[in-house]
């Protein structure tokens, strides 16, 4: 880890300042993996800035002192001027959560294409792309595979990159249904009995995907992101046990059955069973081994069921 870069560089006649000046780039930072990156740039005495699609609230950003720039990933002239003068771009965008109206797998196939781009023509000296998990390992799962083909592109078209690839989120929006099961004293299930994934809270993301715009860790190179140890949804449900002090029993696999018969009429579900069945695999397994060398110390899943228990309220 570096310290932070001094701000105060003098600016160079192309209208682009010395490296500790230049700003960092958030694509994603009005949603909440984004949000939690803006957090941590700026208390690593970052400047930041930020692309914001027309019309989506950028009120929290433009009060903590970011630069706002509006233009949309889908719209490949509108990323230049985000792009141009930036010492790194962090990009934890997606559409397939279907987060905001018109979201959808577009913006993780072509706006993450857009994206790269974008960058290569601007000489973006380093890209910190939000991937997952496994992706390489899932074709047949539509928003892993985005991430694959976006972590490829990169490569192809020599943008210098740092992959960070998480397991599943304990906590924070996208895991609001765990919290939701939980409040209701059961754990969701993803996986059939006795299959472990891996689990990690979106701080600890947000913690990594900051320090990866850091000159010390090196590039083009995809990094694992997990806690300490893989969980099956019985021993997540016995882990939520122990830090709540009240009974979380474990799911059982009706929801999963729903997910499997809606999926014949809906493109999204299709994409989540097919995660799901990716999951049964027991493949979307974190070797933590690199992150514990550039990003120490790897969380416990204790740290993050405690953090989802308190965010969710649930204590």
């Amino acid at each position: 880890m570096t310290e932070p870069d001094a701000p105060g560089a003098d600016a160079r006649t192309d209208g682009r300042t010395a490296s500790g000046d230049r700003p960092v780039l958030v694509v994603g930072g009005t949603g909440d993996l984004g949000g939690r990156v803006v957090d941590r740039l700026l208390a690593r005495g970052k400047r930041v800035r930020a692309l914001v699609r027309p019309g989506s609230d950028a009120t929290r950003l433009e009060r903590l002192g970011v630069e706002v720039v509006r233009g949309d990933m889908l719209v490949p002239e509108s990323l230049d001027p985000a792009m141009r003068g930036v010492s790194a771009v962090v990009s934890s965008a997606i559409g397939y959560s279907r987060r905001k109206k018109g979201d959808s797998l577009r913006t993780d196939f072509e706006g993450n294409r857009n994206l790269v781009e974008a960058a290569r023509r601007e000489t973006v000296p380093r890209f910190v792309l939000l991937s997952i998990l496994g992706c390489d390992l899932a074709p047949q799962v539509p928003h892993f595979w985005a991430k694959k083909e976006a972590e490829d592109l990169l490569e192809q078209r020599g943008v210098p990159f740092v992959a960070v690839r998480p397991g599943a989120f304990l906590g924070g929006r996208s895991g609001g249904f765990l919290a939701n099961s939980v409040r209701r004293g059961r754990v969701f299930r993803m996986m059939p009995p006795g299959v472990r994934i891996t689990f990690i809270h979106p701080d600890e993301v947000a913690r990594a995907l900051a320090e990866a715009t850091e000159e010390s860790i090196g590039l083009n190179q995809r990094i694992d992101l997990g806690s300490d140890r893989p969980l099956s949804t019985e021993e997540l449900a016995q882990t939520l046990t122990a830090v709540l002090g009240r009974t979380v029993k474990p799911g059982g696999s009706g929801t999963l059955h729903f997910m499997h018969f809606f999926a014949r009429f809906s493109k999204s579900m299709r994409d989540y069973s097919a995660m799901f069945d990716f999951f049964a695999t027991g493949k979307y397994i974190a070797d933590t081994t690199l992150q514990a060398k550039l990003f120490a110390p790897v969380p416990t899943v204790e740290d993050a069921a405690r953090k989802m228990v308190q965010e969710a309220g649930l204590g």
